[in-house]
């Protein structure tokens, strides 16, 4: 199959205005889109269960007559297990053992210390109450989402763990139950859409109010995500998924191609990029692209994402490939050259970075343990992977003696005067010792 993928180089004249014409995505919705999730979120705020039921047959092709019908407890959870190929069951578990052992190793204790005057300062770090997380189903059904989103919230303590997953047609995928059994769930509502997601942020007779929504969705889950943030905590706004591979032209083409496969198979919008320093290597990719398309499932979806917001860079040098990386700031990075510890430290901005010609992307999708959930659209800029610390709060803790709240005092109130706040100041005068 043909494969019209844009090709660039560095050396091009308007190379940057080009790459950011590339990389640019607008994730917020169009003016259709935010009015239809406003009268969602709207009518379940106002009218919970009923609206929530009423929603869900509409939009999901169902029948249920009562909230109560779109709850699945523990136990039932546990049943799909049974019902699940053993193999996957297998994984599954081992799947969720690697990310629980790697988000252990983020976990902070909250501190203390004390100053030579009494006066003791420090930081209490304490777990969320209670996490929604949102599950996609519809098109197709993601139970390594469910591990990602669920084990670093196990891991940090939350106390109770909503999953929310639509279920159209009334059908119901029992590995993503296994999962949400093996994760440790406390209960599934099989409610999807921004009415699931108001229903988290706002409470309903049947769901409850949670303190944080966590995971992926489409543009109507994003956009209500959005609009809730306040009433409750969310994890980030997600554009379409993303993987820049870099490579030194010396790894084998078919695995670079299936790469890149990997990420454009998720949606029309996901982008895949390649930069490399030898040209030659990548119009070898690009045949093997073309090539092994033909035996992809997906492969219209592949071809329209590729040729959309595909592409193909040919920079002059190593340092040069690092820089457009550091532009880019992908979702993925993938340092497909011989020695990736040299480079690393270079990296400035990546949701995740895979090192070595042997570390594909979707092996971070399932089961390295790193989280999967990442920073996309060049938000790894600024932000970072879903871990443990998305599920913690902290609260600064502070203790003073008389001593030390004199000395205090006398710092805190003349700049609470020269702010124009008496009560201030005088609060904190009332503590100065006088040793007159």
């Amino acid at each position: 199959m043909k494969l019209d993928i844009r090709q660039f180089s560095s050396k091009d004249k308007d190379f940057r205005r080009d790459l950011d014409q590339l990389l640019s995505w607008e994730s917020v919705s169009d003016a259709n889109v935010q009015k239809s999730v406003e009268d969602i979120v709207g009518r379940v705020r106002n009218e919970g269960d009923s609206a929530l039921v009423e929603l869900t047959n509409r939009f999901d092709r169902r029948n249920v007559q009562c909230a109560a019908d779109l709850v699945i407890e523990a136990d039932e959870l546990a049943k799909a297990v049974e019902r699940v190929d053993v193999n996957i069951v297998s994984a599954l578990k081992q799947a969720a053992e690697r990310v629980k052992s790697y988000h252990e190793r983020q976990i902070q204790p909250s501190w203390q210390y004390e100053e030579a005057n009494g006066t003791v300062l420090g930081q209490q770090i304490t777990p969320l109450d209670r996490v929604g997380v949102y599950v996609p189903g519809g098109k197709a059904a993601y139970p390594s989402s469910v591990l990602m989103n669920v084990m670093p919230a196990k891991v940090a303590g939350v106390g109770e763990i909503v999953m929310v997953v639509p279920t159209p047609d009334d059908v119901v995928n029992d590995i993503v139950l296994a999962a949400a059994h093996v994760a440790g769930v406390d209960r599934v509502i099989t409610v999807g859409g921004a009415q699931a997601v108001a229903a988290l942020a706002y409470g309903t007779e049947t769901v409850p109010k949670v303190d944080k929504i966590v995971g992926p969705g489409n543009i109507y889950v994003a956009t209500a995500k959005r609009m809730v943030f306040g009433a409750c905590g969310i994890d980030m706004i997600a554009g379409p998924s993303e993987i820049l591979v870099v490579s030194d032209g010396q790894s084998n083409p078919d695995w670079i191609a299936m790469d890149l496969f990997s990420q454009a198979e998720h949606d029309e919008d996901a982008q895949s990029i390649l930069i490399s320093t030898d040209a030659g290597f990548i119009e070898k990719v690009q045949a093997s692209m073309e090539r092994l398309i033909e035996d992809m499932s997906r492969q219209e979806i592949i071809k329209t994402s590729l040729e959309g917001r595909g592409a193909f860079i040919h920079v002059d040098s190593m340092e040069e490939a690092i820089e457009v990386a550091n532009i880019v700031a992908a979702e993925h990075l993938e340092l497909s050259i011989e020695n990736p510890q040299e480079w690393v430290g270079k990296i400035r901005h990546a949701g995740a970075i895979f090192m070595g010609r042997y570390t594909p992307e979707a092996l971070g999708d399932y089961c390295a343990g790193p989280n999967h959930v990442l920073p996309t659209s060049g938000t790894a800029r600024f932000s970072s992977p879903l871990g443990v610390y998305d599920f913690q709060k902290r609260s600064s803790i502070i203790y003073c003696s008389h001593e030390g709240a004199s000395e205090l005092a006398k710092i805190a109130s003349p700049l609470a005067r020269g702010e124009s706040l008496e009560a201030h100041a005088v609060s904190a005068e009332f503590r100065i010792i006088d040793k007159g």
